[in-house]
């Protein structure tokens, strides 16, 4: 089972970052964890520029550090309490700054909050969390605005689970992960493998003296018995699991279905250099986490 000691959760007093310090309080909880919680002050990222351009001596800063430090501290006392919690405020670039803090702590996980109506800003590809994504070498858990017609927000539950798996590293490491939370809430984890549309070559079925549709379900079957080995058998003493086969476009059924199961997480394993790789824009792990109505859970294997 996994580990998870320490968790860093970017405030920045929205409702979002609000929710996404919910998401990780209840996960120190399970895992007795220390947070994080760190709020960025980018006006120093003006200091850069020569004063006279600005009309600023060159060390000046909006806002005064002590004061932050203050409001961070009451900001986290109401959600936290009974979980170790330690407050920080760094001055730059909020994202070099929430990486190297995340660095700084050896954290073994992000929980942060985005602003987009469905996970990003569609227009603002280069926001905070978008960035975090691609250059973090921690899982990262981003935590979507609620919806304007949900009630207010209760204490965080991942009862019901989907975790999306290729069989690769990664997506592997991203069942662990999904099984050990689904342990930890006594939920439902449904394992969830998308066949996307694939031409056969005709000397393929003539050698295996095989029909189209015949194919189709030989790689149904085959992809049905890598879901059963690359889940433990003692898992299901711990957690309820199934898994599924599904045909499309991945993300677009792994969204479906956490849709349609009203899910409170996905779990995904992400390819590439990061999170999200920089020559893989429109990957699968971007579109689930720019759609998804619940939080997503990203990872790759180092």
């Amino acid at each position: 089972m996994i580990e998870i000691q320490r968790i860093l959760c970017p405030i920045d007093f929205s409702d979002f970052s609000r929710r996404a310090l919910d998401h990780a309080v209840a996960i120190a909880r399970w895992y007795k964890a220390t947070i994080t919680a760190v709020h960025v002050d980018s006006s120093i990222e003006i200091v850069g520029y020569p004063a006279p351009m600005l009309g600023v001596p060159a060390g000046w800063t909006f806002s005064d550090r002590a004061e932050l430090l203050s409001n961070l501290q009451r900001f986290v006392e109401e959600s936290a309490p009974g979980v170790s919690m330690e407050t920080v405020v760094r001055e730059g670039p909020t994202v070099t700054e929430i990486l190297e803090q995340a660095a700084a702590t050896s954290a073994d996980l992000i929980v942060m909050g985005t602003h987009g109506a469905s996970g990003f800003e569609r227009l603002v590809l280069g926001s905070v969390t978008e960035k975090v994504l691609r250059k973090a070498r921690c899982p990262v858990l981003t935590v979507p605005r609620a919806l304007p017609e949900a009630v207010p927000a209760g204490p965080v539950v991942f009862k019901q689970i989907v975790c999306a798996v290729d069989f690769s590293d990664c997506s592997l490491a991203a069942l662990k992960y999904a099984l050990s939370l689904a342990q930890e809430a006594d939920g439902q984890l449904t394992v969830v493998h998308v066949l996307t549309s694939q031409l056969v070559p005709d000397a393929v079925l003539a050698d295996q003296h095989l029909s189209v549709l015949a194919y189709q379900r030989q790689r149904e079957d085959e992809a049905q018995r890598r879901l059963d080995e690359a889940v433990p058998a003692t898992a299901a003493a711990y957690c309820r699991i199934e898994s599924t086969i599904v045909r499309g476009k991945p993300w677009r059924e792994i969204v479906g279905i956490a849709t349609a199961q009203q899910s409170d997480l996905i779990v995904l394993g992400v390819h590439g250099r990061g999170a999200v790789d920089l020559t893989f824009f429109g990957s699968t792990a971007h579109q689930v986490v720019r759609h998804a109505g619940c939080p997503v859970l990203t990872l790759r294997h180092n």
